[in-house]
C-alpha cells in the first residue's frame, strides 16, 4: 500500500474527525453510520487506515482537541480498530472494535431520542462480521475461537439498551435478529428463546411497528426454530409470512426462505410446482416430490443421498425423511385403485402379495418380513387414510 505524505495523513484524519462531530451535532445518523462501516471497504476509509498507519500520532490529535476531546473514547479505539483491519490483524481489529462499540453504548443510552439508530444497526452488523472473520483468524492459528461468543455478549447488551419505553426501541428487532445469526452460526439456537419471549410477550413491543425488513428476518428465523422443533404449522405461518412481505426483488433472500419452507409444505402435504424449484434454483426438491406423486420410495431414498450433505447443512435432512409415511400411503392408493379395477368388491382389501409385488418392482433392497413388521402399523393406517376412514 502507498503511504500518504504526512501533511496529507493529517488532512484525512481531521476530515474523519470533523464528519463525526458534524454528525453527532447535527444528530445525522445516515452520514454517522458511513464512518463505522468496515465490512465496506470503502476508499475513504481504507485511505484513512494508511493515514492513521503513517502518521501515528492520531491519539494525540483526538485527546489534546477541545471539539473530539469528548468522543476520545469512542473515536481512539475506531482508529486502532481500523488500523488494524488494514493491516490484515482481524484478532486485534475486533479487540479495539468491541472496546469502541461499548464506549459508543455508553453514548448512544445518553441520547434522548433515537437519531443513532441507524449508526448503532452498522456497529450491530459490523461487530459480528468481524468476530467471524476473527474466529477464523484464531482458528487457522490453532487457537480457540471465541470472539463471535463475545459479539453475542455486547449484543444482549445493546438488546438491554433497546429493549425500553420511546422510540430506540423500534431497533430492538434489528439486534435480535443479529443474535439470531450468531446463535445458528454457533449452534446455540436454545439461547434464542429468551431473546423471542421478550420480543413476543415484553408489552412495551408492538411487532407491526417495527420495519418490515426486521420481521421479515425475524419470522424467517423463528421459522427455523420451529422446523427444528418439528412444529410444521407454526414453522408454515413464520416462512409463510416472511415469503409474503419479503422485497420481490431479493431472490436469494427469496430462496432462502424456500428453502426451508418448501419442506414444510411437503410435510403437510402440500407439493410446489415445477416452475417453482426451477425458478429459485431448488431442484434438489424436485426427485422428492416425483417421489410423493408417484408413492415411489426408491426414489426419495436415491434423493435424500444424492443431497444428503446439503440437506443435512441445511437442518432438513430428518423432516425430508420423515415424508416416508406420505410416499407409503401414495403407493397404498396406487393399489388399492389398481385392486379397485381388477374387482371392485374387493378393493378395500389390502392384499399383501400386490404390495410385494410393487416393493420387487421398486428394487427395495430389504428383507420383506422384516420390512411388514416393521411397517406393519404405518401401512395399515395409511391404508384408512386411502380408503377415507
Amino acid at each position: 500500500m502507498a503511504y500518504p505524505s504526512m501533511g496529507e495523513a493529517h488532512r484525512r484524519i481531521t476530515d474523519y474527525l470533523n464528519k463525526f462531530s458534524d454528525a453527532v451535532a447535527y444528530q445525522d445518523g445516515a452520514s454517522l453510520s458511513l464512518l463505522f462501516s468496515f465490512s465496506t471497504n470503502s476508499p475513504s476509509l481504507l485511505s484513512l487506515a494508511d493515514a492513521l498507519n503513517f502518521f501515528q500520532d492520531a491519539n494525540r490529535l483526538v485527546k489534546q482537541s477541545e471539539q473530539f476531546s469528548q468522543f476520545a473514547e469512542i473515536l481512539v479505539p475506531i482508529f486502532r480498530s481500523l488500523q488494524s483491519y488494514r493491516l490484515g490483524n482481524l484478532v486485534d481489529s475486533y479487540h479495539a472494535f468491541e472496546k469502541f462499540a461499548n464506549a459508543f453504548i455508553q453514548e448512544f443510552r445518553n441520547w434522548e431520542s433515537a437519531w443513532a439508530l441507524e449508526a448503532l444497526y452498522v456497529i450491530a452488523y459490523e461487530i459480528r462480521v468481524l468476530a467471524e472473520r476473527a474466529d477464523r483468524e484464531l482458528a487457522s492459528s490453532g487457537k480457540s475461537p471465541e470472539k463471535l461468543k463475545g459479539a453475542g455478549s455486547f449484543l444482549m447488551k445493546v438488546f438491554g439498551v433497546l429493549a425500553g419505553k420511546g422510540a430506540k426501541r423500534v431497533g430492538a428487532l434489528y439486534v435480535t435478529c443479529q443474535l439470531f445469526k450468531i446463535y445458528f452460526k454457533l449452534g446455540t439456537v436454545h439461547l434464542c428463546r429468551s431473546v423471542i419471549r421478550s420480543i413476543e410477550t415484553a408489552r412495551i413491543f408492538d411487532f407491526e411497528e417495527f420495519p418490515r425488513r426486521d420481521k421479515v428476518t425475524y419470522m424467517y428465523y423463528t421459522g427455523r426454530l420451529e422446523v427444528l422443533n418439528e412444529n410444521f404449522p407454526a414453522a408454515d405461518h413464520k416462512l409463510s409470512y416472511a415469503l409474503t412481505h419479503c422485497n420481490p426483488l431479493r431472490e436469494a433472500n427469496i430462496r432462502m426462505i424456500l428453502k426451508y419452507l418448501i419442506p414444510v409444505k411437503l410435510s403437510l402435504g402440500i407439493l410446489p410446482k415445477a416452475w417453482l424449484l426451477e425458478k429459485y434454483n431448488l431442484l434438489e426438491y424436485s426427485n422428492v416430490v416425483q417421489s410423493l406423486k408417484r408413492g415411489d420410495l426408491r426414489l426419495l431414498w436415491h434423493a435424500l443421498q444424492e443431497h444428503e450433505n446439503q440437506f443435512l447443512r441445511s437442518g432438513v435432512y430428518l423432516v425430508l425423511e420423515k415424508l416416508e409415511l406420505q410416499v407409503y400411503q401414495r403407493l397404498v392408493k396406487k393399489i388399492y385403485f389398481i385392486q379397485k379395477q381388477k374387482d371392485p368388491s374387493k378393493a378395500h382389501q389390502l392384499k399383501l402379495e400386490v404390495i410385494v409385488k410393487a416393493l420387487k418392482w421398486l428394487e427395495m433392497d430389504m428383507d420383506l418380513d422384516e420390512f411388514f413388521k416393521s411397517h406393519w402399523r404405518g401401512l395399515y393406517s395409511v391404508y384408512l387414510k386411502a380408503l377415507g376412514c
